[in-house]
């Protein structure tokens, strides 16, 4: 039986303005080929499927065009709910949904309710069984999961030992495997040995080993296709949704369960509608490298390092590179006053004309210029004048 583990498809995203509707629709065309060609049992999805609690209407009907085409091409899809979506409303339906090839688990309840497939074609052929732990919010949860506290751990760890203890009674349903898809932030690193109440840059952390006895753990929320171990792993998004993500191979992981257990695990690659490009240095440098052709194409994300920051920069970096959605600037070789906080700056300013060039000189990189300080002091007289005459 071959899984293709999928996750954070978060349908109805937009990319720095940029809507990301014709790309999702794409991937889920790549998919659904994928499925056909390598004759795919079982989409599973761990969550995020879409990008908010309430998706516009174009993107529901993506969803249901995929899971039509997706059942249509022979294959079955669990999908649990992740942190961006409304749990109570993408599981709207879910029993009738049950009996078109779809399964979802939204709901506690659910957390005891697998999806049941045999193994090989024989009368008692042994099972698979797949569960769906969705998205956890431990303040909403605990209470419901009887758990010791309201923290990622006490909640995942209530909703496996829930999972196992269904396993366990159902010893006489000749389940030999079992698979769990899961929207949760797990770590290699930690155990659940280590201190209960942790977390990881402010996201509460799960430890990997709570995921041990399943034959396979399919995990969302970390936009990364990677490997935390053979059984445990998180598939990535299908598309890059930040210029952090640039570097990163897109794509899911097929994984190939028999009677005898998981005996393959395979990346498979999702090609991007558009490649996006990071991009450093001087404004000249860039508009001239020959390295950056590739980027011309490309979406890109520019970074100006140009002491003085350049007139014009937006529309010279698009001269080169039309599709830039991001521009920042960095000065090398910058003054000691450019370094001060603008506040300190201003507090130190010993009257209203040096007040105002200090204000040009914080947003533009450099105070004015003769002319624009003749300009700035003649304006400040005509207000004073103006003050004076009240």
């Amino acid at each position: 039986m071959l899984l293709l583990h999928t996750s954070d498809w978060h349908l109805g995203r937009s990319f720095h303005g940029v809507g990301m509707l014709a790309a999702q629709r794409d991937f889920v065309q790549q998919l659904v080929r994928t499925v056909q060609e390598r004759s795919v049992d079982v989409v599973l999805i761990a969550g995020d499927v879409y990008d908010r609690a309430l998706p516009a209407v174009d993107v529901v009907r993506l969803l249901d065009d995929a899971l039509a085409a997706i059942t249509a091409a022979g294959a079955r899809v669990v999908l649990t709910s992740g942190n961006h979506d409304s749990a109570i409303r993408l599981g709207f339906g879910s029993r009738l949904l049950e009996n078109g090839g779809v399964s979802i688990r939204t709901t506690l309840d659910a957390l005891a309710d697998p999806l049941l497939l045999p193994l090989d074609d024989a009368e008692d052929s042994p099972l698979l069984a797949i569960y769906g732990i969705p998205w956890l919010e431990p303040r909403l949860v605990a209470d419901q999961l009887a758990a010791p506290a309201a923290s990622h751990f006490d909640v995942t760890k209530a909703a496996t030992d829930r999972v196992r203890e269904d396993l366990a009674a159902r010893s006489a349903e000749r389940i030999v495997h079992s698979v769990v898809l899961a929207h949760t932030f797990a770590s290699g690193g930690i155990s659940s040995d280590s201190e209960r109440d942790l977390s990881i840059g402010g996201v509460g952390a799960v430890p990997l080993d709570l995921f041990d006895g399943f034959d396979y753990a399919a995990l969302g929320h970390l936009h990364g296709r990677q490997m935390l171990s053979e059984t445990v792993r998180y598939s990535g998004s299908p598309l890059a949704y930040s210029f952090s993500e640039a570097g990163h191979r897109k794509g899911a992981w097929l994984v190939d369960v028999q009677p005898a257990g998981v005996v393959g695990v395979t990346g498979i690659d999702w090609t991007p509608p558009r490649n996006l490009a990071v991009l450093r240095g001087t404004l000249e440098d860039l508009l001239a490298d020959p390295a950056h052709v590739e980027a011309e194409g490309a979406l890109c994300q520019v970074t100006l390092t140009d002491s003085r920051r350049p007139t014009q920069a937006m529309e010279r970096v698009r001269s080169r590179f039309p599709d830039t959605l991001v521009l920042a600037f960095d000065p090398t070789g910058g003054t000691t006053s450019a370094q001060q906080s603008y506040s300190s700056r201003i507090a130190q300013a010993p009257d209203e004309l040096a007040v105002c060039s200090g204000f040009l000189d914080h947003v533009r990189g450099w105070g004015p210029d003769d002319v624009e300080r003749t300009a700035l002091a003649e304006a400040l007289d005509t207000v004073r004048l103006k003050e004076g005459s009240l």
